[in-house]
């Protein structure tokens, strides 16, 4: 396994990887297992959002209902990317442009600042499965306080992923840059499952 963390952390060098999963797939658990084994950073979407010096104008937009400016949301993708403190890292991106529309920014921003979009891992999870995990998580208060997760905040989340996010899977998919893992699995079987197929994309460069 060494081995191929080696052969991935060549291949993967100062680029990205964005990782996609409806609630309760993994996303956080194995992007920051992915940054601590390449000595990356681990970015979510709202990271990037609250950055912003106008966080005002993100609310209002987000109240409305409304999608956020490509041009606009470039805007902040960018200079939060080319951080300096970023510079010589590879990046591990959770769920970053989860909207339709966000795509192409999200590779255009991630390749102007020095971190390509290597490739894109969906944790697919039923949505039987996400129920599941929920419940669990309840009972094992292993999330601490967090005021999403509640039964009537994760059906909105879950209608969201399906109507937002499926279409940013398929273009990744079109574009050659999806991998699926079975996040249905052990942890540690999915992380497995994950530096397996990232080992093929080193392998096959």
């Amino acid at each position: 396994m060494d081995k191929h963390i080696d052969e991935i952390g060549q291949w993967l060098g100062t680029g990205a990887i964005n990782i996609f999963g409806r609630p309760f797939s993994g996303k956080d658990t194995q992007g920051e297992l992915l940054a601590k084994l390449f000595g990356g950073e681990l970015i979510g979407g709202g990271d990037i959002l609250r950055s912003h010096h106008d966080p005002k104008k993100i609310e209002d937009i987000m109240a409305s209902g409304g999608i956020i400016p490509s041009d606009f949301y470039e805007q902040m993708v960018l200079p939060y990317l080319a951080r300096k403190a970023f510079a010589h890292k590879p990046l591990i991106l959770s769920s970053v442009g989860r909207s339709h529309g966000e795509e192409p920014v999200i590779l255009r921003a991630a390749a102007a600042a020095g971190h390509p979009i290597k490739t894109v891992l969906l944790l697919k999870i039923s949505e039987e499965e996400v129920w599941g995990r929920f419940e669990e998580s309840l009972e094992d208060h292993d999330r601490g306080n967090r005021s999403d997760d509640r039964r009537d905040v994760l059906k909105t989340r879950l209608q969201k992923f399906q109507e937002k996010t499926a279409p940013v899977i398929e273009f990744y998919r079109d574009k050659g840059l999806l991998i699926e893992i079975d996040g249905a699995k052990s942890r540690e079987a999915v992380t497995e499952e994950i530096l397996t197929a990232l080992a093929r994309c080193a392998n096959s460069a």
